[in-house]
């Protein structure tokens, strides 16, 4: 059990040294403050949360509730419109103690699906998470979808699914009328600001960290240039 533990930080750690390292290349070809997903839409809302049908020990999930969230559409290689291309959906939840990041970008939501990053054209499609989160009751999922086509959905659900998949919704986005049209530069950082009560398995950590480590140095960089 010890080897195998040790094998998968082993494996996590050479997994966020290469994806550093695909971040800082793609920065060099790309020097953005943002390299991947440098233009977005930001349009401010509300999460209305009435709950999740099955218990997954988190209450954020699992209970009602209401945040104000800002919400952020993008394209990870910026292509123009017409063409399809993997989509991303951020969403910051503005909490008491200080703000929450979910990233989630176009996959499936089946059982294999869900590990899938699927090239889009259209925001109002489905989004995953990828990696789950670490809960009480097991692995969670998130997932979001927009409410048809459009510059960007105006109302979005979030659900949730464990590894046997089975989506089940527990709260809706409402957004408001207009996006910001200046897209300003924030630091999402699912990792730096987690959502409550959930948390990324350690290896997860580790392969994430590597990342979010190059992105904010990146984001360093440009502020101070």
């Amino acid at each position: 059990m010890e080897r195998a533990v040790q094998l998968g930080r082993t494996a996590a750690d050479a997994g966020s040294t290469a994806l550093a390292a695909v971040f800082g290349t793609v920065a060099k070809v790309r020097p953005a403050p943002k390299p991947l997903h440098p233009a977005g839409t930001q349009v401010p809302g509300t999460l209305r949360r009435w709950g999740s049908r099955r218990a997954w020990g988190v209450p954020w999930v699992d209970e009602a509730g209401e945040d104000r969230v800002l919400v952020r559409f993008s394209r990870a290689t910026g292509l123009p419109d017409p063409l399809p291309d993997i989509l991303g959906l951020t969403i910051r939840v503005q909490r008491p103690d200080g703000p929450a990041d979910l990233l989630l970008a176009t996959t499936g939501t089946g059982v294999l699906t869900k590990f899938t990053l699927l090239p889009r054209r259209d925001p109002g499609a489905d989004y995953g998470t990828l990696m789950a989160y670490r809960t009480p009751t097991g692995p969670l999922w998130l997932f979001a979808r927009g409410d048809g086509r459009g510059p960007f959905p105006r109302r979005i659900t979030l659900s949730a699914a464990d590894a046997r998949g089975g989506v089940a919704p527990f709260g809706e986005i409402v957004l408001d009328a207009e996006p910001d049209p200046t897209d300003p530069v924030i630091s999402f950082d699912p990792v730096e600001n987690p959502l409550p009560g959930l948390e990324f398995y350690p290896w997860e950590q580790r392969l994430r960290e590597g990342a979010y480590a190059a992105a904010r140095s990146v984001r360093g960089r440009e502020r101070s240039g």
